[in-house]
């Protein structure tokens, strides 16, 4: 059974979560999105046990700070491994086609030259369009453009090995174009900035977010039977989870997660 390792759960200015990144487990691989803000990713991955070794496939949404720039800490530790002999096979990155040069540059501007003359050889940038399929790690990924307001997005629906799928649906509100990917889905990945009983407080929709109500509503009118809740404010802590799990319980009967960071799910 393949499961989903959440490295972190929060918004772009959270400070005692991680950002929000996650990575789905088959086997020993594992399929990753996203890397946060920084290298805390690093010691995240290392108290998750996921070994940088497992890991050659990872794909990039878009260009925010707290989603690409830990991105330059993979290629520099994944790459340092490369030259040291310790990493087998290749290291994949996905992205829109708008979004390679931002990654290289970044890259070409932190990372030692060793690593940067590896991009071509043992590092791989692949550019993918809206509506099209790859497989990664013997899974069938669709990627899809979510129609962003903001910087170009990319997210994509993954097909388990039972033929189940999950959807990753990006960090904003669900645009109907996006319907034939995320119609039909097992599982639905998506934010909540914070509780609709507080949007005034947080004011969600001027930042093009949602609250927990309003995905699950989404959730609840698409019939998906399993949502994910992240992409959030910290400042409840730890009772985040049971706040956000009260008020979604009243617009949503599926199965319904609220995960912290460091969780680990079956799917």
């Amino acid at each position: 059974m393949e499961q989903l390792y959440i490295f972190g759960t929060g918004h772009a200015a959270v400070t005692r979560n991680y950002n929000t990144c996650f990575a789905i487990r088959d086997g020993e691989d594992f399929f990753m999105t996203d890397a946060g803000g920084g290298n805390r990713i690093l010691g995240i991955l290392q108290d998750m046990e996921v070994p940088l070794e497992r890991i050659h496939h990872i794909f990039v949404t878009h260009e925010h700070t707290d989603h690409i720039l830990g991105i330059v800490w993979m290629v520099r530790m994944i790459g340092s491994r490369i030259l040291a002999g310790k990493y087998q096979g290749n290291l994949h990155l996905y992205c829109h086609q708008e979004l390679t040069d931002t990654i290289y540059t970044l890259c070409r501007l932190t990372v030692m030259g060793s690593v940067i003359k590896l991009f071509g050889s043992r590092i791989h940038l692949t550019a993918v369009s809206s509506g099209e399929t790859l497989e990664i790690l013997g899974h069938s990924v669709t990627f899809f453009d979510i129609h962003s307001t903001k910087a170009k997005q990319f997210g994509y629906r993954f097909t388990l090995k039972d033929g189940r799928c999950l959807t990753c649906a990006g960090d904003e509100p669900y645009n109907p174009l996006c319907r034939p990917y995320v119609m039909g889905s097992s599982w639905l990945l998506h934010e909540a900035f914070c509780l609709y009983g507080e949007r005034e407080r947080y004011k969600p929709y001027e930042k093009h977010h949602s609250t927990v109500k309003d995905a699950c509503e989404l959730a609840q009118s698409l019939g998906i039977p399993n949502l994910v809740l992240w992409h959030t404010e910290e400042d409840h802590g730890a009772q985040r989870q049971k706040l956000y799990m009260e008020e979604g319980a009243a617009y949503y009967t599926g199965r319904l997660y609220v995960p912290e960071d460091g969780t680990v799910l079956d799917l």
